[in-house]
């Protein structure tokens, strides 16, 4: 079974060979934030699928948050650039939850957790992040879970 980090490592393999820039260096990137990730801390280790993917996760965050900076100070071409790359991680991610979907799992977190007002957040994020495991932007659950408790 091949992991995540090999099938990066493969897919550049592929972009380097077939000249595709953006691809290449989206992909470089991915693999050195990883092996960042690997050798912070006191010893080096080996991350599993699911480290990978919260490193994918976070540097797919960077690119759309950068995109909204760049946009914002009016230099469209860097911000296209920047959702660009967001774009190519994402296809390493998995599918994103519909607002439906999203909505179905807080009521179902909410009725299991036993929730019954907003100090209650907590409980049902408790009950609800490992549901979603990197489906859906942690900003944009929360905001689903605030709208449900009150």
């Amino acid at each position: 079974m091949t992991t995540l980090k090999e099938t990066l490592r493969t897919d550049l393999t592929a972009a380097i060979k077939s000249s595709d820039k953006l691809r290449s260096a989206t992909l470089r990137m991915a693999l050195s934030a990883i092996t960042n990730e690997e050798v912070a801390g006191k010893v080096a280790r080996q991350l599993s699928d699911a480290e990978v993917m919260a490193v994918l996760i976070r540097e797919q965050k960077k690119r759309r948050e950068a995109a909204e900076a760049f946009a914002a100070a009016g230099r469209a071409e860097q911000a296209q650039q920047e959702r660009a790359e967001g774009e190519v991680l994402a296809g390493y991610l998995p599918q994103q939850l519909s607002d439906e979907e999203l909505a179905d799992l807080v009521t179902q977190a909410v009725a299991e957790s036993g929730a019954s007002g907003p100090r209650e957040m907590g409980l049902v994020m408790k009950v609800l992040t490992p549901k979603i495991a990197g489906r859906a932007d942690g900003s944009r659950v929360a905001a689903a879970v605030k709208a449900a408790l009150s």
